[in-house]
């Protein structure tokens, strides 16, 4: 508009006939998740630092994330020559949990990539650049490159869990061992989950304690433990009121022995 002042944000937006914004997406790399602003080409130059990588692209993806609309960073990596990278491997250079373990010593927590994707070539457009609207959805890949081996939930109380935790995230399968905060999970999801979680058990417990305990197996043990430490505390005290009942009637007992000397 003529006169008035503009700013360059790095936002890209199409001016409507009816004075909105509508927008279109940023002429940069940088994204916000989760609070965040990040500039994605940081995370792909230290993701090119490793030594088990040639390439690498970092996205924002919101195609798996359960229609809540908060996106989740996604990696796509090309191994360096006949490196693997495939979930299983287990080898000190070539995991994807490695490279995860890799960027979590360099980078803040919120930049570090929810889910990984292990490919043998990156797409081009006929420019020669990376088209990243032809990535695979990491949904389609991830089921293939966990980087944790898949335990089926057998208890009720990890089954409920673990069900909270699919609905939330949009992640079809989630095993024992799967972490909550590597499948996408953050704050404001986690208090979305214990609420639903607690209305699903029926009882309540520390939010803190999904922090403490990000997997579906520990979380389940910790949950079971305090159940078992609220029942014996609730045995101890029915002991003790019934001792003191006991206690309290031999009291009585002895004063009227004593009143009818």
């Amino acid at each position: 508009r003529g006169g008035r002042r503009l700013y360059r944000t790095g936002d890209l937006v199409k001016w409507l006939p009816d004075g909105r914004l509508d927008f279109l997406g940023r002429v940069d790399n940088q994204v916000k998740v989760r609070g965040y602003r990040i500039e994605l080409g940081e995370i792909e130059a230290v993701l090119g630092e490793h030594a088990a990588v040639r390439k690498a692209v970092v996205v924002a993806d919101g195609r798996n994330d359960a229609g809540n609309g908060v996106h989740r960073l996604v990696a796509y990596v090309v191994p360096e020559g006949s490196a693997s990278l495939s979930g299983a491997e287990t080898g000190p250079d070539g995991s994807l949990e490695n490279l995860r373990q890799f960027l979590r010593q360099k980078l803040p927590g919120h930049m570090v990539p929810s889910a990984f994707v292990s490919l043998d070539e990156l797409p081009l457009t006929p420019n020669g650049k990376v088209d990243r609207q032809a990535l695979p959805a990491p949904a389609v890949v991830d089921q293939g490159a966990a980087t944790v081996t898949y335990v089926s939930p057998e208890t009720e109380l990890e089954k409920s869990i673990a069900s909270v935790w699919q609905a939330s995230l949009g992640v079809d399968r989630i095993g024992l061992n799967d972490n909550f905060f590597d499948l996408g999970g953050h704050s404001l999801m986690m208090v979305q989950v214990h609420s639903k979680l607690s209305q699903l058990i029926e009882r309540d417990f520390p939010i803190v304690d999904m922090f403490h305990y990000p997997t579906v197996s520990a979380l389940a043990r910790h949950l079971s433990q305090q159940e078992s430490d609220a029942d014996a505390a609730g045995e101890a005290a029915d002991r003790a009121q019934a001792l003191e009942r006991g206690k309290s009637r031999m009291q009585m007992l002895y004063k009227r022995r004593s009143q009818r000397r």
